[in-house]
């Protein structure tokens, strides 16, 4: 089972997932945001993990209200799928078995930052340095 487990997320895994997102998706990520974050808290993830959940959500949050744009479809697909992910007890290993359960949670979550890193740098930094990003829009 857990060679399977293994095999079948990847990098490719996500992106092939994250292509498949809709914007009634994010939307619905963010409707479920305090379920999110409630099973974030009570799996036990490491708090950093736990923390880059809730930047995640606040960037979805951002991007939908319109306020931050700058950041391509791949990285909210990703985001949106990889919370989604974790919101589901019934994924590749159900989240009611001990520990395995949130291996795989965890592991989406891990690849998927891997993948939009460089997007949450900018976000972290324009959410905590506007006037910079106001300057940039200007020099464009």
């Amino acid at each position: 089972m857990a060679q399977q487990f293994y095999e079948d997320i990847d990098e490719d895994f996500i992106r092939k997932e994250a292509g498949k997102i809709s914007k009634e998706e994010v939307s619905e990520v963010l409707d479920s945001r305090s379920k999110i974050e409630k099973k974030l808290r009570n799996t036990r993830m490491l708090d950093k993990y736990a923390q880059l959940g809730k930047l995640m959500i606040g960037m979805l949050n951002d991007y939908r209200k319109g306020t931050y744009k700058n950041v391509p479809w791949f990285t909210i697909g990703a985001m949106a799928f990889t919370l989604l992910y974790i919101l589901n007890p019934l994924d590749l290993i159900p989240d009611f078995i001990p520990v395995l359960g949130y291996i795989d949670d965890l592991s989406v979550l891990t690849l998927t930052l891997n993948l939009v890193q460089t997007d949450l740098h900018h976000y972290l930094n324009w959410k905590t340095h506007p006037e910079d990003s106001e300057e940039e829009e200007e020099d464009v």
